[in-house]
């Protein structure tokens, strides 16, 4: 099995909508339209094992400070092999080299990201208000039921 970490190109889109549209139904992660993910393709990740797409997120850089873990997604079909998690320390790692300083998430799974070295805050302690410009389009707003959750780097 071999699997390789690549920077996707605007061409990757639709396959990724693909592969997050359950999760983007149920609420787990916010909808991006085709024109958001072409806009900031930069940020993303994408997992391939054997040359097929398994899996990506992206890190989205809000300050010079704080960036945040987006759309974390693996496929079913490769669950139980940790890409989850290796596509998160992908954005720990892309976090250093900007030389950010805490890495945020807003999560359901905070046992999965706690695995990984994120602890939990309380959602008013995030530092940058300008992350809740998301939330208005999110189909839980304004109950948000997310957990607040930083790794310091």
């Amino acid at each position: 099995m071999e699997i390789n970490f690549i920077k996707p190109d605007v061409s990757h889109i639709l396959l990724m909508q693909e592969l997050v549209k359950e999760e983007v139904e149920t609420g787990k992660i916010l909808l991006r339209t085709e024109d958001e993910m072409a806009n900031t393709i930069r940020s993303y990740t994408i997992v391939e094992v054997d040359g097929v797409m398994a899996g990506f997120t992206a890190l989205h850089i809000h300050s010079s400070r704080l960036a945040e873990v987006r759309s974390l997604v693996v496929s079913k079909n490769f669950r139980g092999l940790k890409l989850g998690q290796k596509l998160v320390e992908k954005c720990i790692e892309e976090g250093r080299k900007y030389k950010i300083e805490q890495i945020l998430s807003l999560t359901y799974e905070e046992g999965f990201f706690k695995s990984v070295g994120f602890r939990k805050i309380e959602k008013e302690d995030i530092p940058e208000h300008k992350i809740w410009a998301d939330c208005i389009r999110c189909k839980h707003f304004p109950i948000c039921d997310e957990i607040a959750m930083v790794y310091d780097l």
